[in-house]
C-alpha cells in the first residue's frame, strides 16, 4: 500500500505540474495586435548615404540645367564631341561637314550647338563668290538674330589652313564670332593670318556646295538680312539656295 500511495502521489504531482505549465504557456503568448502588425510590416529600406560636398561647393538642383532654347544662347552650351558629322540637307542636295574639335574647340562647340538645336534650318546661302567662299548663318527669323549677334565667342588659334573644303566662322574682328560660317572654295591661306580658324571640312557633297546659286554674288545686304530675315531675301533674292535641315549625324 505504501508503494502504491507513493506512486499515486507522484503521479498526482506530475499531473499538477503539467496543468500548471499548460496554463502558463496559454497566457500572453499571442503578441498584442499592434506588435504583430509591426512584426509583419516589411522592413523599411535604410536611408541612402549622401556624398559629402567638396568645400565651398553648392549642391546642384535637378532643375538647375537649362533646356536648350535658341532665344537663350547661354542655354546652348553643350560641349561638342571630339569628332562629329554635321549633315546639311539643302535645296540642291546634301553635303556633310566633319568637325574636329581639336582644331578649334570654341568654334566646334558653337557650331555643334547651333546645328543640334536647329539654328541653321531654313537659312539662306546669302554670299556666294565662286573661287573664294560660300557663306551662310544669319537666321531667317530676326528674333533669333537679335539675341545671337551679342553671343560672341573668343577666337581659337589657327591650327589648319583655309584651303578648299575647310569651314570657318566669319568674324567682324577679334573675338566676334557668332553664327555665320563659310566654306572655302579655293586656296585661301591668306585668311589664316587674319585669325579665321577652320574647325571642320566638307567630306561629302562638295559638288553640291559648288552648285548652290551664285548669281547674286555679294549683293544681299547683311544689315537688311539681320533686320528682316528671310522676308527680305525671298522678296529681293528669290533664287538663293537654302538649308532645309541641318542635323548632327554622330
Amino acid at each position: 500500500m505504501t508503494r502504491t500511495r507513493c506512486a499515486f502521489a507522484a503521479a498526482l504531482t506530475a499531473a499538477t505540474v503539467f496543468v500548471a505549465t499548460v496554463l502558463s504557456l496559454g497566457c500572453g503568448r499571442t503578441p498584442p495586435a499592434e506588435k504583430r502588425s509591426a512584426e509583419e510590416r516589411p522592413a523599411a529600406e535604410p536611408p541612402k548615404p549622401v556624398a559629402p560636398l567638396e568645400p565651398g561647393k553648392i549642391a546642384a538642383s535637378p532643375q538647375a540645367a537649362k533646356k536648350p532654347d535658341l532665344l537663350d544662347p547661354s542655354s546652348c552650351n553643350e560641349r561638342a564631341p571630339d569628332q562629329f558629322l554635321a549633315r546639311f540637307d539643302t535645296s540642291k542636295g546634301v553635303f556633310v561637314i566633319r568637325v574636329e574639335r581639336a582644331w578649334a574647340p570654341r568654334g566646334a562647340d558653337r557650331f555643334y550647338n547651333l546645328v543640334k538645336n536647329g539654328f541653321y534650318d531654313d537659312t539662306r546661302f546669302f554670299r556666294v563668290v565662286p573661287g573664294f567662299i560660300i557663306q551662310w548663318g544669319i537666321s531667317g527669323n530676326p528674333k533669333y538674330t537679335r539675341v545671337w549677334e551679342q553671343a560672341r565667342i573668343d577666337d581659337d588659334p589657327v591650327m589648319r589652313s583655309n584651303t578648299r573644303g575647310y569651314v570657318s566662322f566669319a568674324t567682324a574682328g577679334p573675338n566676334t564670332r557668332t553664327t555665320q560660317v563659310f566654306i572655302n572654295f579655293g586656296q585661301n591661306s591668306r585668311l589664316d593670318d587674319q585669325g579665321f580658324a577652320p574647325f571642320g571640312r566638307v567630306t561629302e557633297g562638295m559638288e553640291v556646295v559648288e552648285k548652290l546659286y551664285a548669281g547674286y554674288g555679294e549683293a544681299p545686304d547683311q544689315d537688311a538680312i539681320n533686320r528682316q530675315g528671310n522676308a527680305y531675301l525671298k522678296a529681293r533674292f528669290p533664287n538663293l539656295d537654302y538649308v532645309r535641315k541641318a542635323t548632327i549625324v554622330n
